[in-house]
This record gives structure tokens, sequence and C-alpha cells, in this order.
């Protein structure tokens, strides 16, 4: 497993790859954030990050399929994928390292947005004023919900040797299950009551739970299920391609 993680990740940064995901990341939510007008957050006027927060899983869920779809399309496409199938190394090793990597670069891509907290903290009139219970479990709820974004990704970049096709299935997969849910109870054909068991369904219900400060381990398990259920689907997918 870990040599796998580390074949991922070097891969990653022996390319421009990893550079570029964590410069995108930065660029685009710090663009929104402090550029955009009245958006931004000197327009805002209030010393908080709830922007960020409210942004940053749209930028995520374009761009973790971006780093997860050629995780294993080009293994089918440069036909690697059958050396790693003859030397003795566990699907369950192989994916979970995949995993670990495009997780690892996620939080390599969030943690210079540490310095914002740092700058907005000193912009406020009173320095130092800022609801860190919030921050904190919003900074959790997002790396869950990248867990989450990365093995539905990697389950994506298993159907397909085609890295396209796996970037728009994942694109489209993430959609659904963070805001798809979410925009569903809203309908007006959806009664009441039925609403909130819909809007459950969803990433982005569990998203703001976490994102309020208070841990629940509804939300944990929540997350946690999502994950197993994609990992275990990746596998199942590998096994079926390899007995074809």
């Amino acid at each position: 497993m870990f040599s796998i993680f580390r074949k991922e990740l070097n891969s990653f940064f022996s390319s421009l790859v990893g550079y570029i995901a964590i410069i995108v990341f930065l660029l685009v939510c710090g663009f929104f954030m402090w550029v955009v007008p009245g958006n931004n957050i000197l327009d805002y006027g209030f010393a908080t990050m709830d922007k960020f927060f409210a942004f940053a899983p749209w930028v995520l869920m374009f761009l973790l399929p971006a780093l997860t779809m050629r995780s294993f399309s080009d293994e089918y496409k440069s036909g690697t994928i059958e050396i790693l199938s003859t030397i003795p190394l566990k699907e369950n090793e192989l994916i979970v390292g995949k995993f670990l990597a495009s997780f690892t670069l996620v939080l390599f891509s969030v943690l210079p947005t540490l310095l914002y907290v740092y700058t907005i903290s000193h912009l406020a009139n009173i320095k130092g004023n800022l609801d860190g219970g919030g921050i904190l479990g919003s900074y959790t709820g997002l790396l869950f919900l990248s867990a989450a974004f990365t093995s539905v990704g990697l389950f994506c970049s298993s159907l397909t040797s085609n890295q396209v096709i796996a970037f728009l299935i994942a694109i489209f997969a993430n959609f659904i299950l963070y805001a798809g849910f979410e925009t569903l109870s809203r309908m007006s054909f959806i009664g009441n009551g039925l609403d909130y068991i819909v809007s459950q369904i969803g990433m982005q219900f569990h998203y703001n739970s976490i994102s309020r400060g208070v841990l629940d381990t509804r939300d944990i398990v929540y997350f946690l299920s999502v994950v197993a259920v994609f990992m275990i689907a990746t596998k199942l997918s590998l096994q079926k391609r390899k007995w074809n």
C-alpha cells in the first residue's frame, strides 16, 4: 500500500499535476474570497471564513475528479494494470494507496488557506475575534467531503480507460451527491417531513452540519460510509474487469 502511495504521490509532484492542482485551488478560492466584487471578504465587512467554506466544495468538486481521473484509467490504457495484478499486492492496498495519495494532495492544497484565517483575524476590529470552533468544524467538514469526493473519483476512474469520461462521470456523481439531493428536497412536490429525509441523503447537509462546529457522530459515520461504499464499488469494478 505504501509503495503505491509513494508512487502516486511522486507521479503528482514529478510532473506539473500536483503543483497545478494546488495553485488552481488557491487561486480560484483566493480570487472569489478577496477579489470578486460583492462577494469578497472586504466588501462583505465581516471577519468570517464562511465565504471560503461555501465556495471551496465547488472547486473540489471539479479539482478532485481531475486528480483521480487517471488513477485507474491510465493503468488500463497503458496496460500496467495487468502488471499490478501479477505482483503480490491486494486490491485493497492498491485502492487505499491511490486514495491516500490523492487525499494527501488535497491536504497540501488546503493547508496554505490557514493564511486566510490569520489574515482575517488581523483585519478584524478586534484582533483574533473569530469563531474558532466554527472554523475548525468547517475545515474538518471540508476534509471529510474531500475524502468522499476522492472515493467517488477513484470509482469513476475504475469504470473506463478514457480519462475524460472518468472526469465527467465523477463531476456529475459529485454534483448529485453534494447538491442534487439538497435541491430535490426543496422541490414543491416533496412533502413536509420527506424534504428533511431527502436532504439528509446528500453530502451538503452533513457538510453544513459539521461546519457549525459541532461534531455529530451521524455526520462522521455518513462520510465514512460514503467512502467505504465507493471503495468497495471500486474493488468490485476492478475484479469485474480482471475476470472479463
